[in-house]
């Protein structure tokens, strides 16, 4: 989570909860940075490190990855709650639309529902029932979704009404050239167009509440059901965006075709190897990172972000530059991410281990690497039925994905 993804949110001022969280710790990446030396020492001196000091420093670094957590879930508690509550405070009317999703969402009244559709003389309802949720409610998701959605939070995200997003690209580009003021023009050829297209794919919750919760008039309901699918979304999306299939799910970006940077071609992901099998080279792990960062075209390179799993980021976290300088940072402010060699780092999960074969490591401008489509309308359907005395909502979007630019983007091979 990172200040950008944090910019649609007006927060409130930083808790001195939040900012002790933030010096606690800075004091215990001085530890670890205390101990690693100590660790890189035994190693130089012993030619074999102490155990005992190799599992002090994992368990420091587990302390940081958990005070990391800590600051994360703290800085979403601080995000101004809900709209539905930013209207009551500013005296403001409920909109239509959300009062009669309200009535039913509480109660079950479809009738102030079915008679918003007919007055707006849209269609509210699907083949498969539900209706769907006022836009208060879906902006409510979708900012929740921008902060603890990783890929979500780096990539493009584009609304459409559609089922599928088709985005034309110029393969060659359009010819240009200099002359003078009174020379003759050439005709220049035309670009040659293709096409990418995003299909959108649908992403289900079924969040349950109590009669009693749904009585209780102080109760958010955008904000209740925001919290309650954020999660569920946030998981599912982040092994999507890494992962997907295409098929089922948007297309994730470590499931298109990859191919060493030297050979590299449009529609394919380019690598850079880390120098040896399953693991860095003995002294040249700034050296290969260092090149992974020079292989971006500087236009891309200004806002790239690394992405790696935790495990990852705790081998990356031990390494330092040839003038013993750490690579990895902590975060400088509440709010903001760790960085590696200057550049943020956003802790994907579904990213692959580092082993041999592995690209365990992605370098690039992921606003302009990856495309995430959201089709317009998140629908909800009431269920009291199914699991009595519950009752269930299920909530649907339809979500598309896949990589919009090749070259804005490269991995880390972790091969010889």
């Amino acid at each position: 989570m990172d200040e950008t993804a944090l910019a649609g949110f007006e927060t409130k001022t930083v808790t001195p909860e939040l900012r002790g969280l933030q010096d606690e710790m800075r004091r215990t990446f001085e530890s670890f940075r205390e101990a690693n030396d100590t660790r890189l020492d035994e190693l130089e001196k012993r030619m074999g490190g102490d155990v005992v000091t190799a599992e002090k420093v994992d368990r420091i670094a587990a302390a940081l990855d958990a005070q990391n957590q800590r600051i994360e879930r703290l800085a979403l508690k601080e995000m101004r709650p809900a709209l539905g509550q930013e209207r009551a405070v500013r005296g403001e009317p409920a909109s239509e639309h959300k009062s009669a999703f309200e009535r039913y969402v509480r109660g079950g009244d479809e009738a102030p529902l079915r008679r918003f559709e007919a007055k707006a003389m849209s269609s509210l309802t699907g083949a498969d029932g539900g209706f769907l949720v006022p836009d208060e409610t879906e902006t409510e998701i979708g900012r929740r979704l921008a902060a603890i959605s990783p890929i979500r939070s780096i990539a493009a995200v584009r609304t459409v009404s559609t089922a599928v997003l088709k985005k034309p690209f110029a393969i060659s580009g359009a010819e240009s050239g200099w002359v003078s003021e009174t020379a003759d023009r050439d005709q220049t050829a035309a670009p040659q167009l293709a096409e990418l297209t995003f299909p959108t794919m649908e992403l289900y919750a079924m969040p349950a509440a109590t009669a009693a919760l749904l009585d209780d008039a102080a109760v958010d309901i955008d904000r209740w059901i925001g919290e309650e699918v954020e999660q569920a979304f946030a998981a599912q999306e982040g092994a999507a965006f890494v992962n997907g299939d295409g098929l089922t799910q948007p297309k994730g970006f470590m499931t298109y075709p990859k191919v060493d940077e030297s050979a590299w071609t449009w529609g394919k992901v380019g690598t850079v190897a880390s120098g040896e099998d399953g693991g860095f080279a003995d002294g040249e792990a700034a050296d290969a990172l260092i090149e992974l960062v020079y292989e971006l075209k500087a236009g891309y390179r200004q806002n790239a972000s690394f992405v790696m799993n935790r495990r990852s980021q705790a081998a990356v976290r031990k390494l330092k530059d040839n003038d013993g300088n750490y690579l990895w940072l902590p975060p400088a402010s509440a709010g903001a991410r760790a960085t590696l060699m200057g550049f943020p780092l956003v802790e994907a999960e579904e990213m692959p281990d580092i082993a041999t074969g592995n690209c365990a490591i992605a370098f690039g401008d992921f606003a302009r690497f990856y495309l995430v489509v959201d089709r317009q309308g998140v629908r909800v359907l009431r269920d009291p039925y199914t699991a009595k005395p519950y009752v269930l909502f299920y909530t649907t979007k339809r979500v598309g994905g896949g990589i919009q630019d090749f070259d804005a983007a490269k991995l880390l091979d972790f091969s010889a």
